[in-house]
């Protein structure tokens, strides 16, 4: 789990420090998306509330990483998890400080450079939006069997230790999607890369520079 959160970390991030340098409609995420609202997005682009939230999402990303971790479940529960977790974290170490790596000069936030209809995403979103349905469905089939195989074998109810047990794969799926809503993809940027250019060539690049920085 460890090796495929770090794998898709890293990719992820290489490749945002290329796009905010080489494609021009690159842009910066602030948080929320189309199932939150402008609201909640506005909460996650201010600097006390974003601060907050960005708590929030790292204490349930451990906990949700650790309970599946510790977790007897098979691999394709794991797998999913795993790549969840790591498009998940990726975005949400952007909003922790490392745009600053990525996308110097820019405000705090994740680097969208995929443009799909009216929406712009990245690599990380990708794998969260792959990797969730997966992840569900997987520890959804193995909670059921498991409690099935269990009602088979034993006459009396499972104990409530057991089931609980059983259960953890399921409420860390359900815990990652909710909370996914909040984090995958961004409602609306706050900086551009493009923005970056005029701001950097607005002294010496007359008028047009100058009208490009005011769009920003």
């Amino acid at each position: 789990m460890l090796a495929l959160i770090a794998a898709v970390t890293v990719l992820d991030q290489a490749v945002k420090w290329w796009a905010w340098r080489h494609v021009p409609w690159a842009r910066i995420n602030a948080g929320g998306d189309m199932l939150v609202g402008r609201t909640i997005g506005a909460w996650y682009g201010a600097p006390v509330t974003g601060a907050l939230l960005d708590l929030v999402d790292f204490a349930v990303l451990s906990i949700a990483v650790s309970v599946l971790a510790r977790s007897r479940v098979p691999a394709n529960v794991r797998v999913p998890g795993a790549l969840v977790g790591g498009g998940w974290g990726s975005n949400l170490l952007d909003r922790l400080g490392v745009h600053y790596w990525t996308a110097p000069g820019s405000v705090r936030g994740a680097v969208d450079f995929i443009h799909i209809g009216g929406h712009y995403y990245n690599v990380a979103d990708f794998f969260i939006i792959g990797a969730t349905p997966l992840f569900v469905l997987a520890a959804g089939y193995y909670g059921v069997r498991a409690v099935a195989r269990r009602g088979r074998t034993r006459p009396a109810a499972p104990p409530a230790r057991g089931r609980s047990r059983v259960r953890f794969p399921v409420i860390a799926g359900v815990v990652l999607t909710l909370v996914v809503a909040l984090g995958a993809a961004n409602y609306g940027g706050v900086a551009a890369a493009s923005c970056l250019s005029a701001r950097q060539d607005g002294g010496t690049a007359g008028q047009g520079a100058a009208a490009a920085l005011s769009a920003c």
